[in-house]
């Protein structure tokens, strides 16, 4: 399905309702509505308002609010992490792409879980049917995530897992299967995305109310701050809130939103924020906007250490710091003239490099179509291996600090999430305005002003509407995921089933139950029950049952 990109072009006092009134050509602009002057001096830098940076704040990388990155030689200390998203099919598929992606030059692995998964269905229930395998791995039980990771060291490679409302299951089983390699839950390093609220704002993944939901988040927080130190307990994520249509200021003010609401959270758990929050990490989108993509990075990072310093009164410096993954658009991919998302990929991989990330994930070509093929997704490696190795780039710390026009647009980024984010502190915090509808019903508004600009051809989509070669393009190779991806995991479920301790899985999820009924930490007794033999879908069902089902309340 050809999708295109859905943020907007227009910044609206927090608010405000309506499609902006079209009045002539509109004013150059960001993707944001950020205006753009034909050219930037030093007296435009002069111009930020009080609270942001003044000129000269920065002097090198490294330095506190960190504008410039937070270490002060970047990549010539250390290489961003290449970390392709992969997973597809039966664990043994997803297995085999893993060790293709290491053989390849791949620094770090990260997980795509199929939808049954990310919802906490069993392969074998009736809203399964026919999503078992297609949209990512399909992983219910602790036999499939041993298989998984069959032959990978968890004590020495890094592992991202890209899933939210069943987050707490699969780190569960993934703890449990580093156990039986004798590693250490302390010795594990990696992420789990974790983060809830941008399902209610943006994604539509969940389980249970926005409650219960934070509930399960304090609870992982508190065991992983506790049992596994070197593990990133929540990946905040702004990535899809973009994908869903909102500009890259919408994109930074929101995720910095959550990511109070997060480390509100683990206050009210009982924990310092210097016990967890260096343990916090973030996920950005990457669009098309070259500029105010590497803008937004160094505005994120000023304003999350100023968050952690001066609101939450942390003492370490790694609890200011705001350490990122980056993938590059896939809302900006299009099926039209698929070739030119390799172009698209690699401008975007060179903004985050520029932008300061940690970690990147290159789209591959093909992502419109399916799950990529591992041609494809050589190509989108290559890409960033391209950048580190050829370009130069990575020599040079935050090589465009200095330059009038991104120190300018890194203000104008801050002074306008700096507004949504007070806003959002009036409602109540985020989870009200969550409840309130507030940041859906903003981004909704964004994601149709960008396509009205489309269809009017005020922004321009090459492929799309500019540029278009009309129908009989050559088609191009794409992955197919086979029906008996789904039989072989529904025999799979039914061996698991079979074959455990039927009187200690009842009594280990009993336990899990208790534990949601009550305030102790979910975490152990959930290791405990997936340990027996407990499936994905039966924990699951134990949430529906203590803490009710979420549904929509479809603000729009």
């Amino acid at each position: 399905m050809a999708r295109c990109a859905s943020t907007s072009p227009s910044v609206r006092t927090p608010g405000a309702v309506g499609p902006p009134r079209s009045v002539g050509p509109p004013e150059p602009a960001t993707y944001s509505g950020l205006p753009l002057e034909l050219t930037y001096t030093d007296a435009a830098r002069r111009e930020g308002a009080p609270g942001t940076a003044a000129a000269g704040e920065d002097v090198k990388p490294g330095d506190y609010p960190f504008t410039r990155g937070i270490h002060p030689t970047m990549y010539r200390g250390r290489p961003w992490t290449m970390r392709m998203f992969a997973g597809f099919g039966t664990p043994e598929d997803t297995n085999g792409r893993f060790h293709y992606l290491l053989d390849h030059g791949q620094t770090g692995l990260s997980t795509a879980f199929d939808m049954p998964t990310l919802m906490g269905y069993d392969p074998d229930h009736p809203l399964s049917a026919g999503e078992v395998g297609r949209e990512g791995v399909s992983v219910p039980t602790l036999r499939d995530m041993e298989i998984l990771f069959d032959r990978i060291p968890l004590d020495r490679v890094s592992t991202s897992m890209t899933i939210n409302a069943t987050a707490i299951i699969e780190l569960a089983f993934y703890v449990a299967v580093a156990e039986r390699q004798g590693v250490g839950p302390e010795k594990l390093r990696g992420t789990i995305q974790n983060d809830i609220l941008k399902e209610f704002i943006a994604q539509k993944e969940w389980i249970c109310p926005p409650e219960p939901s934070m509930r399960i988040i304090r609870d992982m927080l508190v065991y992983c701050t506790r049992h596994m130190p070197e593990w990133n307990t929540i990946s905040i994520s702004g990535y899809h809130i973009r994908e869903a249509g909102a500009t890259a200021v919408q994109e930074l003010a929101f995720t910095l939103a959550d990511g109070i609401g997060y480390v509100q959270a683990g206050i009210e758990a009982g924990l310092h924020p210097d016990e967890f929050a260096p343990r916090l990490s973030y996920f950005f989108d990457v669009h098309n906007d070259f500029f105010e993509e590497i803008a937004k990075f160094r505005a994120a990072r000023r304003m999350w250490a100023r968050i952690m310093r001066e609101r939450f009164g942390a003492k370490n410096p790694r609890s200011w710091w705001l350490r990122t993954h980056a993938q590059t658009a896939g809302v900006s991919l299009t099926a039209q003239q698929p070739y030119n998302n390799v172009v698209r990929t690699a401008l975007q991989a060179l903004a985050a490099v520029l932008g300061g990330t940690q970690s990147l994930h290159t789209n591959s070509l093909d992502e419109t179509y399916a799950l990529p093929t591992e041609e494809a997704a050589k190509i989108a490696l290559r890409t960033q291996q391209l950048i580190a190795e050829e370009s130069n780039i990575p020599l040079v710390a935050d090589p465009l600090g200095g330059s009038y026009f991104i120190e300018r647009l890194t203000d104008q980024i801050e002074e306008a999430a700096w507004k949504y984010i007070r806003h959002i502190d009036q409602i109540g915090g985020i989870v009200a305005a969550v409840q309130q509808g507030y940041p859906q019903m903003e981004i909704a508004r964004s994601a149709y002003e960008f396509q009205q600009m489309v269809e009017r051809g005020e922004r321009v989509i090459v492929g799309i509407n500019k540029y278009t070669e009309g129908e009989g393009e050559d088609p191009i190779p794409t992955l197919k995921i086979e029906h008996a991806v789904e039989e072989r995991q529904i025999a799979r479920l039914r061996e698991v089933r079979a074959d455990r301790d039927a009187a200690a899985a009842r009594d280990t999820l009993d336990a899990v139950r208790q534990a949601a009924a009550g305030s102790a930490n979910l975490m152990p007794p959930i290791i405990a029950a997936v340990k027996a033999g407990v499936t994905l879908g039966e924990v699951s069902d134990v949430f529906r049952e203590v803490f009710g089902v979420y549904r929509d309340p479809a603000f729009l």
